[in-house]
């Protein structure tokens, strides 16, 4: 199993989606998960050691753990099938290990508030993880770029419409226009 920790909770704008990202221990690679806003709050919340009034689900879950004498152990995200991940909350009970079936969002939840590592399968970590772009060299481009294609005439009369407007741009008294702060102006000054 790969040991991970969580990089980054993230918002998508346009869907109610989010996504904790995790990053493998001693490696660039990173293991992107989309959750739930509900999740992700739950995520969040904890990461940041924000105080709640009442006990959240995750909370609650992690209360209920200590209560029967369980020891949360590890979190376990042990397959992805049709782009659904499969986790485990591995806890311990009266010496005995025992692995209950979990969403990796929940898992990871509780993960942040029992203080345990976060494991993946290495099949997980191969078909889902993501090695981030190397940086380049100052001046050295990625891949070489082709001319743009050549503009057909009916392209190049549209364009003219503009060429046409900006050569009669006096570019010189534009800016004096805009800086009526500017003391070279020919209204009368004020006094």
């Amino acid at each position: 199993m790969i040991e991970v920790q969580i990089d980054s909770v993230r918002v998508h704008l346009m869907t109610p989606q989010r996504l904790v990202v995790l990053k493998q221990k001693n490696s660039e690679r990173y293991l992107p998960i989309w959750v739930g806003p509900y999740e992700a709050e739950a995520i969040t919340v904890a990461l940041q050691e924000v105080e709640m009034s009442r006990p959240l689900t995750h909370d609650l879950l992690n209360s209920v753990f200590g209560a029967f004498n369980a020891t949360v152990n590890r979190i376990e995200i042990v397959k992805l099938q049709n782009d659904i991940f499969y986790g485990n909350i591995v806890a311990e009970v009266d010496g005995k290990e025992i692995h209950i079936d979990s969403r990796p969002s929940d898992a990871i939840a509780l993960s942040v508030r029992a203080h345990v590592p976060i494991l993946v399968h290495p099949s997980v970590m191969d078909e889902a993880g993501i090695l981030p772009e190397e940086n380049l060299p100052e001046g050295e481009e990625k891949s070489t770029r082709s001319e743009p294609a050549p503009l057909s005439e009916e392209g190049s009369a549209r364009l003219s419409v503009f060429e046409d407007c900006l050569g009669k741009l006096d570019l010189d008294t534009l800016d004096d226009k805009d800086n009526p702060d500017d003391e070279s102006t020919d209204k009368p000054k004020k006094t």
